[in-house]
């Protein structure tokens, strides 16, 4: 007698896994705990490679820059002390528009009779539910056996449509649980109404057709949805520059004769901004109007100039096109064929490379010089905030996607987390991380993470004794901390190399050093003066320091326009 077939079908934990190679994730970073080592138990024997970091943020900082490189990314902790902990990497990913799984565990549903104080255990059992509510754009909590499968397919949908964050948490009795009816997966294929955009797409080709001096300002969702190669055809097949945001740096690689440069209104280079401003027709792709990428709202940008599409929406001057997609919108746009304009632009007159200086001091804005001379093709620089960031805006990035930094939410302590999400995103690319001291001391120690995933990062640390930014906008004793040995962190650790670097010469010899050390990290320790600063960011520093001084009467002040 012929036996029927029989499908088997996965546990809960182990279809959440296949979902997330199905989307490309290869590996997901957190530490355990008691209430998800099942799950734990599972990822170890999956295809998916488990990434234990120091600690809860460090894992989310690394699933976010792998997001940023890889398309998505994932980490896993425990309940409450461990997804409250990694809750601000979380938050800055959402800011940021970066797609980020957070699997977290949770007490069993049959613990959870008469409301008992279980460890870990904030107020209710949703209580970390409804904070991750927040700061993502799903909140799951597999609690029901027959549609576990369809809440995780929504929220990892979510996570790569809307490019944001999303939070699944699982019940420890629920991972291993296999749910008794079939289950066929729908995966939703939004498209644009081949009206709406036929009717955006041709009013904005007309605006573009009648314009003598069209600009692309290109964002951040050019990133994230992975429109570079549109980005740069329209470019050259139409002549248009190209100038992107500090959120958006290297969404075009920056050796590329159509790009123009960074664009922060009245805080960036005159000839960018003159350019931008001075647009007809200013073409604003995958834009994200932040105060930082407005030059702390600097930007002189008229609406009634501009076509705005982002993944919310297309606007024209002050008509608005709902419900397109990005994508489809810049591929109308190639296939309208625009003219190129007839007079090509001025080629971009480089700075001539610098050139070390053995005995001379170093100094914030040499360093960056130096810095970009000796950047490559198999560099990618992976940015902290402030001085670094601002210091950053100038160097040259030469592939598209290779510039990673926290440009809006600015959360300190990013960068060396961060760079092991972009190591294991993309191998072929070897992370330098410029970090300044208090963000070192931070998360630095996830330098550890790197040994243990034999990484070789180049760990610059900007050593100027405290917190650059804030002595731009007002100086106390608040803003110093404790010296650290920098450069001994390697014997900490039983890894790596450190090099204390005074002058230009040393600096030089100890980059030389590191380029050619692949066996490990190498951390530079970069001795600067305490009130050595970049003029990007000494302008944001006056900038922020007008509105902390200017006296709020009546009504709260909104940003000046």
């Amino acid at each position: 007698m012929a036996r029927r077939a029989t499908t088997v079908r996965p546990s809960i934990g182990q279809y959440l896994i296949q979902r997330l190679q199905d989307y490309g994730v290869r590996h997901v970073f957190g530490i355990p705990g008691d209430y998800i080592l099942g799950f734990y138990d599972q990822l170890s024997r999956s295809p998916l490679s488990v990434v234990g970091t120091a600690k809860e943020d460090g894992a989310g900082f690394a699933a976010d820059a792998y997001a940023r490189v890889h398309g998505m990314g994932a980490c896993c902790v425990t309940y409450c002390v461990g997804g409250l902990s990694v809750a601000n990497a979380v938050a800055g990913a959402y800011a940021e528009k970066s797609p980020v799984v957070v699997i977290t565990g949770s007490p069993g549903l049959r613990e959870r009779t008469n409301d008992p104080l279980l460890h870990h255990k904030v107020r209710t059992f949703a209580t970390q539910r409804e904070i991750f509510e927040k700061i993502t754009v799903a909140a799951v909590v597999i609690d029901d056996l027959e549609t576990a499968y369809r809440d995780i397919d929504l929220a990892l949908a979510a996570c790569w449509k809307q490019k944001r964050p999303v939070y699944i948490e699982l019940p420890r009795d629920m991972v291993d649980r296999v749910p008794e009816h079939p289950y066929r997966r729908t995966d939703l294929d939004e498209q644009s109404d081949p009206a709406t955009l036929a009717e955006a797409v041709a009013e904005a080709v007309a605006r573009l057709r009648a314009a003598k001096r069209p600009v692309i300002l290109a964002d951040v969702e050019i990133h994230r949805y992975g429109l570079q190669y549109e980005l740069i055809t329209l470019s050259e097949l139409t002549g248009i520059p190209i100038a992107v945001t500090i959120l958006g740096k290297s969404v075009v690689g920056e050796l590329h004769p159509n790009y123009l440069g960074i664009y922060e209104g009245a805080m960036g280079r005159d000839s960018v901004r003159a350019t931008v401003e001075g647009s007809d027709c200013l073409l604003m792709l995958g834009t994200f109007l932040t105060d930082v990428n407005l030059g702390i709202f600097t930007a002189r940008l008229d609406p009634a100039l501009t076509i705005e599409a982002t993944s919310e929406k297309v606007q024209i001057s002050r008509h608005r096109y709902d419900g397109l997609s990005l994508g489809d919108f810049l591929r109308g746009l190639l296939a309208a064929k625009l003219p190129r304009r007839a007079k090509p632009r001025p080629a971009v007159k480089r700075v001539k490379p610098a050139v070390a200086v053995p005995d001379a001091k170093l100094t914030v804005t040499r360093l960056f010089r130096l810095l970009d001379a000796r950047l490559s093709d198999d560099l990618a620089v992976v940015c902290d905030v402030g001085l670094c960031l601002f210091g950053a805006i100038d160097l040259t990035i030469h592939r598209g996607t290779e510039f990673i930094a926290p440009a809006y939410y600015t959360s300190m302590g990013f960068a060396v987390p961060a760079s092991i999400g972009v190591g294991l995103a993309n191998p072929r690319t070897r992370p330098v991380v410029l970090v300044g001291d208090g963000a070192f001391q931070m998360t630095g120690m996830e330098l550890s993470t790197a040994v243990r995933q034999g990484l070789a990062p180049i760990v610059l640390v900007l050593d100027n004794h405290g917190y650059t930014t804030e002595r731009c906008i007002q100086d106390g004793p608040y803003n110093d901390i404790l010296g650290w040995n920098y450069h001994r962190i390697p014997e900490v650790l039983g890894a790596g190399w450190g090099a204390l670097v005074r002058t230009e010469g040393e600096f030089a010899a100890a980059w030389a050093h590191a380029i050619a050390d692949r066996t490990g990290f190498s951390l530079l320790s970069l001795q600067l003066d305490a009130n050595d600063g970049c003029p990007a960011l000494t302008r944001l520093g006056q900038r922020m320091a007008e509105n902390l001084a200017e006296p709020i009467t009546g009504a709260r002040r909104g940003p000046r326009p």
